[in-house]
Protein backbone atom coordinates (compact mmCIF):
# COMPACT_ATOMS: atom_id res chain seq x y z
CA UNK A 1 0.00 0.00 0.00
CA UNK A 2 1.20 3.52 -0.99
CA UNK A 3 1.12 5.96 2.49
CA UNK A 4 0.54 9.50 2.22
CA UNK A 5 -1.43 10.66 4.74
CA UNK A 6 -1.12 9.61 8.32
CA UNK A 7 -2.25 11.11 11.64
CA UNK A 8 -2.06 10.08 15.26
CA UNK A 9 -5.80 10.38 16.03
CA UNK A 10 -6.13 9.48 19.23
CA UNK A 11 -3.88 8.41 22.55
CA UNK A 12 -6.78 6.47 24.16
CA UNK A 13 -6.97 4.28 27.67
CA UNK A 14 -10.66 3.55 27.61
CA UNK A 15 -13.05 1.81 24.80
CA UNK A 16 -14.99 5.54 24.87
CA UNK A 17 -12.30 7.13 23.35
CA UNK A 18 -11.69 4.91 20.36
CA UNK A 19 -12.30 5.83 17.11
CA UNK A 20 -15.88 5.04 15.65
CA UNK A 21 -14.33 5.45 12.21
CA UNK A 22 -15.76 1.24 11.84
CA UNK A 23 -11.93 1.15 9.64
CA UNK A 24 -10.54 -1.68 9.98
CA UNK A 25 -7.29 -1.93 12.97
CA UNK A 26 -4.24 -3.93 13.20
CA UNK A 27 -2.53 -3.82 16.84
CA UNK A 28 1.73 -3.63 16.97
CA UNK A 29 2.48 -5.40 20.20
CA UNK A 30 6.02 -5.93 21.62
CA UNK A 31 8.29 -5.91 24.11
CA UNK A 32 9.68 -2.35 25.14
CA UNK A 33 12.86 -1.31 22.72
CA UNK A 34 12.20 -4.61 20.64
CA UNK A 35 11.12 -1.58 17.28
CA UNK A 36 7.81 -1.44 17.19
CA UNK A 37 7.54 2.88 16.36
CA UNK A 38 10.77 1.94 13.44
CA UNK A 39 8.32 -0.72 12.24
CA UNK A 40 5.60 1.63 12.07
CA UNK A 41 7.55 4.76 10.78
CA UNK A 42 8.94 2.13 7.38
CA UNK A 43 5.80 0.95 6.79
CA UNK A 44 4.49 4.71 6.69
CA UNK A 45 7.65 5.62 4.74
CA UNK A 46 8.05 8.51 7.66
CA UNK A 47 11.05 8.27 9.32
CA UNK A 48 9.85 9.71 13.25
CA UNK A 49 6.30 9.77 12.73
CA UNK A 50 5.81 6.94 15.54
CA UNK A 51 8.46 7.70 18.41
CA UNK A 52 11.34 5.97 18.88
CA UNK A 53 12.92 6.23 21.89
CA UNK A 54 15.88 4.92 23.46
CA UNK A 55 14.15 5.27 27.11
CA UNK A 56 11.59 2.06 27.14
CA UNK A 57 8.20 2.54 28.44
CA UNK A 58 7.02 5.35 26.34
CA UNK A 59 4.14 4.56 25.36
CA UNK A 60 1.35 4.09 28.04
CA UNK A 61 -1.56 4.51 25.79
CA UNK A 62 -3.48 2.88 23.04
CA UNK A 63 -1.98 5.35 20.01
CA UNK A 64 -4.76 5.21 17.06
CA UNK A 65 -2.68 5.95 13.75
CA UNK A 66 -5.29 7.06 10.99
CA UNK A 67 -3.50 5.14 7.58
CA UNK A 68 -4.96 7.17 4.44
CA UNK A 69 -8.62 6.76 6.14
CA UNK A 70 -8.69 3.35 5.53
CA UNK A 71 -7.34 1.89 8.50
CA UNK A 72 -5.82 2.14 12.28
CA UNK A 73 -2.50 1.13 13.14
CA UNK A 74 -2.69 0.59 16.70
CA UNK A 75 0.52 1.02 18.75
CA UNK A 76 -0.02 -0.89 22.24
CA UNK A 77 2.41 -0.39 25.17
CA UNK A 78 5.30 -2.12 24.85
CA UNK A 79 5.50 -5.13 27.75
CA UNK A 80 8.58 -6.43 30.41
CA UNK A 81 9.91 -2.73 31.35
CA UNK A 82 11.01 -3.40 34.83
CA UNK A 83 10.93 0.71 35.62
CA UNK A 84 7.27 0.34 35.87
CA UNK A 85 5.79 0.10 38.75
CA UNK A 86 3.63 -3.37 39.37
CA UNK A 87 0.03 -1.20 39.98
CA UNK A 88 0.81 0.77 36.43
CA UNK A 89 1.85 -2.48 34.65
CA UNK A 90 -1.19 -4.19 36.16
CA UNK A 91 -3.47 -1.34 34.45
CA UNK A 92 -1.56 -1.65 30.91
CA UNK A 93 -2.77 -5.28 31.34
CA UNK A 94 -6.15 -4.36 31.96
CA UNK A 95 -6.34 -1.60 28.93
CA UNK A 96 -4.48 -4.20 26.52
CA UNK A 97 -7.04 -6.82 27.51
CA UNK A 98 -10.44 -5.51 27.00
CA UNK A 99 -9.06 -3.74 23.60
CA UNK A 100 -7.99 -7.15 22.39
CA UNK A 101 -10.88 -9.22 23.90
CA UNK A 102 -13.88 -6.51 22.87
CA UNK A 103 -12.76 -4.55 20.18
CA UNK A 104 -14.66 -5.18 16.92
CA UNK A 105 -12.78 -4.19 14.05
CA UNK A 106 -9.24 -5.87 15.08
CA UNK A 107 -8.46 -7.85 12.29
CA UNK A 108 -4.93 -8.57 13.80
CA UNK A 109 -1.89 -8.22 15.85
CA UNK A 110 1.55 -8.23 14.86
CA UNK A 111 3.84 -9.04 17.70
CA UNK A 112 7.17 -8.26 17.40
CA UNK A 113 10.14 -9.97 18.95
CA UNK A 114 14.17 -9.35 18.49
CA UNK A 115 14.81 -11.89 15.91
CA UNK A 116 18.88 -11.92 17.53
CA UNK A 117 17.64 -14.22 20.70
CA UNK A 118 15.32 -16.11 21.72
CA UNK A 119 11.45 -15.57 22.49
CA UNK A 120 11.57 -14.17 26.39
CA UNK A 121 9.00 -16.06 28.82
CA UNK A 122 6.55 -12.47 28.32
CA UNK A 123 6.90 -12.51 24.26
CA UNK A 124 5.24 -16.26 24.62
CA UNK A 125 2.72 -14.99 27.32
CA UNK A 126 1.67 -12.29 24.48
CA UNK A 127 1.41 -14.90 21.60
CA UNK A 128 -0.64 -17.23 24.12
CA UNK A 129 -2.96 -14.23 25.61
CA UNK A 130 -3.35 -13.08 21.53
CA UNK A 131 -4.00 -17.72 20.66
CA UNK A 132 -6.88 -17.48 23.80
CA UNK A 133 -8.24 -14.87 21.77
CA UNK A 134 -7.94 -16.27 18.73
CA UNK A 135 -7.00 -13.46 17.20
CA UNK A 136 -4.90 -13.74 13.53
CA UNK A 137 -1.11 -13.23 14.19
CA UNK A 138 1.56 -12.26 12.33
CA UNK A 139 5.02 -12.41 14.78
CA UNK A 140 7.98 -10.20 13.17
CA UNK A 141 11.20 -10.67 14.16
CA UNK A 142 13.31 -7.28 14.35
CA UNK A 143 16.64 -6.20 14.03
CA UNK A 144 17.59 -9.07 11.52
CA UNK A 145 20.27 -6.61 9.52
CA UNK A 146 22.76 -7.97 12.56
CA UNK A 147 21.82 -11.56 11.83
CA UNK A 148 23.97 -13.18 8.99
CA UNK A 149 21.97 -14.25 5.91
CA UNK A 150 23.23 -17.93 6.82
CA UNK A 151 21.43 -17.98 10.14
CA UNK A 152 17.95 -16.42 9.15
CA UNK A 153 16.13 -19.73 8.93
CA UNK A 154 17.15 -20.90 12.61
CA UNK A 155 16.18 -17.95 13.65
CA UNK A 156 12.34 -18.51 12.08
CA UNK A 157 12.80 -21.93 13.71
CA UNK A 158 13.84 -20.07 16.87
CA UNK A 159 10.87 -18.16 17.23
CA UNK A 160 7.79 -21.03 15.91
CA UNK A 161 9.68 -23.47 18.87
CA UNK A 162 10.34 -20.68 21.45
CA UNK A 163 6.47 -19.57 20.89
CA UNK A 164 4.68 -22.51 20.04
CA UNK A 165 3.13 -21.05 17.01
CA UNK A 166 0.69 -21.97 14.99
CA UNK A 167 0.46 -23.60 11.48
CA UNK A 168 -1.60 -20.14 10.37
CA UNK A 169 0.59 -17.76 12.74
CA UNK A 170 2.92 -15.96 10.44
CA UNK A 171 6.70 -14.85 10.37
CA UNK A 172 8.40 -12.66 8.42
CA UNK A 173 12.03 -11.15 9.34
CA UNK A 174 12.42 -7.37 9.41
CA UNK A 175 15.15 -4.81 9.20
CA UNK A 176 14.01 -0.99 9.62
CA UNK A 177 17.66 -0.71 8.33
CA UNK A 178 17.43 -2.13 4.99
CA UNK A 179 13.34 -2.35 5.01
CA UNK A 180 13.53 -6.37 4.96
CA UNK A 181 10.10 -8.03 5.12
CA UNK A 182 8.66 -4.43 4.61
CA UNK A 183 6.71 -5.73 1.65
CA UNK A 184 5.80 -9.00 3.65
CA UNK A 185 4.50 -7.25 6.47
CA UNK A 186 2.01 -5.00 4.33
CA UNK A 187 1.32 -8.22 2.53
CA UNK A 188 -0.17 -9.45 5.84
CA UNK A 189 -2.08 -6.30 6.87
CA UNK A 190 -3.57 -6.31 3.15
CA UNK A 191 -4.88 -9.74 3.61
CA UNK A 192 -6.13 -9.22 6.89
CA UNK A 193 -7.59 -6.08 6.72
CA UNK A 194 -8.91 -5.94 2.93
CA UNK A 195 -7.41 -2.68 2.43
CA UNK A 196 -5.07 -1.93 -0.53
Amino acid sequence: MQVNNVNLRISAVRPDQYPKDGFPEVAFAGRSNVGKSSLTNVLINRRNYARTSSQPGKTQTLNFYDIESKLFFVDVPGYGYAKVSQKEREKWARMIETYFSERQPLRGVVTLVDARHEPTKLDKQMVDFLHYYDLPLLVVGTKVDKVPKSRRNRCVSQIRKGLALRQADQVVLFSAVDKTGKDDVWAWIEKQTGVK
